[in-house]
């Protein structure tokens, strides 16, 4: 409907008996574009609508608002066996996003397609590789310096195959996205864990692999388990000290992290007008946490007004026009309710060493007495792609100028972390920036950082017992900056910045005083912070690369002596049987995800190597034989080694004997087995945390393994000619 003039006539025809009927003058519509860098390709409302017909034809009842999107996108709507939770949809999404560190194994793998250009509109993101020691322009160029051939290699490949690159000091991928390309009922995949993060505009935005997105990018339907949908119904409002980071703090306590395993997390309710644009995607983001497939709010006048704010009031126009494609119908069944009454919620703080272990801030204190935490906070960190917003940044302002204004500046140290260039431009405009300054805090680059380990931390020895608290959505072990006894609590900016105040994890702001150099005591007043500029996002420096409309004499180079790349070397051919009694290299316990199987901080930099990045194959899982980390038995010696030591030493000495496989849609660390071992399998689209699902012995009938085991080590064909 968006891509042609209809008639009137025609109009009624596409939208089938029953329909909604839409404006005539929404009949008429020119085509919209799907972002302002893409001018050839279009919003397409009118496809997803067809698609949704079908299927509730089909289906012959109510869908939810995550059911609509998925199935709007499906590959073949009249003929896809859909049922939730078992079978497996062929999808089509519009678009792909990668960040700068699993881009390289994903452009590595389109090159070895032999694919002229991407099918789908996508982009690379520099926001991984960007270290944290200084100060943000001392540790960009820095960064630009390390990784000169890692960028050169993107930006040329992204020209090369028709794919944006967006510059090192850009952003982070998430908040980018947020503001350029997603959109109500936009379908994404990103090759990072919280792509999710869009879901806060309407848009399904799913965490995947490189390989899956290679799939998508080379034009191949892509394969995923019809998810369950889990509800939360919001009633009540926030107001006070109570943030959108509270939510899904509240919900990860109450479905851990295995909760949200295989379902779209789905907010609905009177609650969700109460929570701005950047909230929702605060809370889709860190659905991640749970095992969520993803997460969504319905279309609201909070999302059109972003969208006007962030110049693209025209998709938001269009979208007006569909509404009802973009949120739930009524009696619409979910799998499982979660029901949260806003006004009663109270601040929360989750942690350490978990982002499900959830207490509410007043509680806190107590529980770190009773368990041995360090009271003493020694650094707050606010930003990261969670909770680095205007609306945010404002908030945690509001806080610092109350101590600025009394003398006070922050005991514990302080960091801020823009999440993209023009919030940076934005915040340094109307002035947050130098309060944030002025009570202590160090601005540092507009990417990841500290959030993924990307931290050169000076102020504590390794083994060295200390508090942090964060704004960010990860707090597993050494998560940050790769000190085991580090305590990390993931909170929101303003409790962050609260704690960073007064110093100290047993400070309730709602309740404690706070003494002034004159002895003077005061508390701080609740939070309070614009949810937009009134004045215009400032966009900043210019640091995107548009990929040319002719690229046939763009060269990608690689050097065979480089240590951070490595062109791929294709399977071999599938010989026409079933891989059967394959060996187990480790059987993992307990909590396993990505940061277990890959972690990244220093590893990161061998993204594009894949022979390199396997030395960090599974070094941080637990072996359920001796509950160790990284030591396995090789059963040829008899002696105990590290996995990727045990695994190369079986690729040589079994010759290729088919070893394991590692059910993951983990970005790039599937392959991490051709590496190290003589075999990387083809994985199935699963959840990001695997939950005692690696390498199961498919004859193992215990209750570790669970009545799925033999799905997780089936023997996989691999697909011929594939770009895998």
């Amino acid at each position: 409907i968006v891509n042609n003039v209809l008639s009137v006539t025609a109009l009624q025809l596409a939208l089938g008996t029953g329909a909604r009927r839409f404006h005539v003058s929404s009949a008429f519509s020119a085509k919209v574009a799907m972002s302002r860098f893409e001018p050839a390709s279009s919003v397409n409302y009118g496809k997803m609508h067809e698609n949704i017909n079908i299927v509730r034809r089909r289906l012959g009842r109510p869908l939810t608002l995550s059911e609509k999107i998925v199935y709007g996108h499906l590959d073949d709507p009249a003929g896809q066996d859909i049922e939730r939770g078992r079978t497996y949809l062929r999808l089509r999404p519009d678009r792909v996003a990668m960040q700068d560190a699993t881009a390289q194994m994903a452009m590595l793998q389109f090159i070895s397609s032999g694919l002229p250009r991407v099918a789908v509109p996508s982009t690379i993101h520099c926001d991984h590789l960007i270290e944290a020691q200084i100060g943000g322009p001392e540790d960009l160029q820095r960064a630009k310096e390390v990784n000169e051939e890692v960028y050169n290699f993107l930006a040329t490949a992204a020209a090369k195959y028709g794919v944006g690159f967006w510059k090192p000091g850009s952003g982070i991928i998430h908040q980018i996205i947020l503001e350029n390309y997603a959109y109500p009922g936009v379908m994404l995949i990103g090759t990072d864990s919280h792509t999710p993060n869009g879901g806060g505009l309407g848009s399904i935005c799913i965490g995947v692999g490189g390989a899956d997105a290679v799939d998508v990018m080379a034009g191949i339907p892509w394969e995923l388990k019809c998810p369950n949908v889990i509800g939360v119904k919001l009633t009540g409002a926030l107001s006070g000290w109570t943030s959108p980071k509270d939510v899904i703090l509240k919900v990860a306590g109450i479905l851990t992290v295995k909760g949200g395993t295989g379902a779209i997390v789905e907010y609905h309710g009177p609650g969700v007008d109460s929570i701005s644009c950047t909230g929702m995607a605060t809370i889709c983001n860190m659905g991640a946490e749970i095992g969520a497939t993803t997460s969504i709010f319905p279309y609201n006048h909070r999302m059109k007004t972003y969208m006007e704010k962030t110049g693209r009031g025209e998709i938001s126009a269009v979208a007006d026009q569909f509404k009802e494609d973009l949120v739930p119908d009524n009696g619409c069944e979910y799998d499982q309710v979660v029901e949260i009454n806003l006004s009663e919620l109270k601040p929360h703080i989750n942690g350490p060493f978990t982002p499900d272990l959830a207490h509410p801030v007043s509680e806190i204190g107590a529980t770190a007495k009773k368990n041995g935490w360090p009271l003493e906070v020694k650094v707050g960190l606010i930003g990261s792609c969670t909770n680095s917003s205007y609306e945010d940044m404002g908030r945690a302002a509001s806080l610092a100028k109350q101590a600025l204004d009394r003398g006070m500046k922050c005991k514990a140290q302080f960091t801020v972390t823009p999440g993209s260039e023009q919030i940076r431009a934005t915040i340094e405009r109307d002035g947050y920036a130098k309060i944030l300054s002025d009570v202590g805090g160090i601005v540092l680059a507009n990417a990841c950082g500290p959030c993924i380990g990307q931290w050169d931390r000076k102020d504590v020895k390794k083994g060295e017992k200390n508090t942090i608290v964060t704004s960010y959505n990860r707090n597993f072990t050494a998560r940050n900056d790769a000190n085991p006894a580090t305590h990390a609590f993931v909170t929101s900016p303003e409790i962050v910045t609260a704690m960073a105040i007064a110093g100290t994890l047993d400070f309730n702001p709602e309740t404690d005083f706070l003494t002034a150099p004159n002895g003077e005591k005061f508390k701080l007043e609740a939070p309070t912070g614009d949810e937009l500029p009134s004045k215009d996002f400032d966009p900043g420096q210019d640091t995107y690369q548009y990929p040319p409309a002719e690229s046939s004499s763009v060269m990608v180079n690689v050097s065979p002596s480089s240590n951070r790349l490595q062109l791929l070397e294709p399977f071999d051919k599938w010989q026409g049987k079933d891989l059967e009694d394959m060996r187990i290299l480790i059987k993992v316990k307990g909590k396993c995800t990505t940061d277990h199987i890959s972690a990244a901080g220093p590893w990161l930099k061998f993204r594009g190597h894949l022979d390199n990045i396997s030395n960090n194959m599974l070094i941080g899982a637990v072996n359920i034989d001796n509950d160790a980390v990284n030591k396995v038995k090789n059963l040829l010696t008899g002696e105990f080694g590290g996995v990727p030591d045990v695994a190369r030493h079986y690729k040589v000495g079994l010759m290729g004997r088919p070893l394991w496989r590692l059910d993951s849609k983990a970005p790039g660390q599937w392959s991490e087995l051709g590496g190290a071992c003589c075999l990387g399998a083809t994985p199935p689209r699963r959840t990001r945390h695997h939950r005692q699902e690696l390498c199961q012995n498919p004859r193992d009938k215990s209750e570790e393994a669970g009545p799925a085991a033999s799905d997780f080590c089936r023997p996989q064909r691999l697909r011929q000619n594939s770009p895998r």
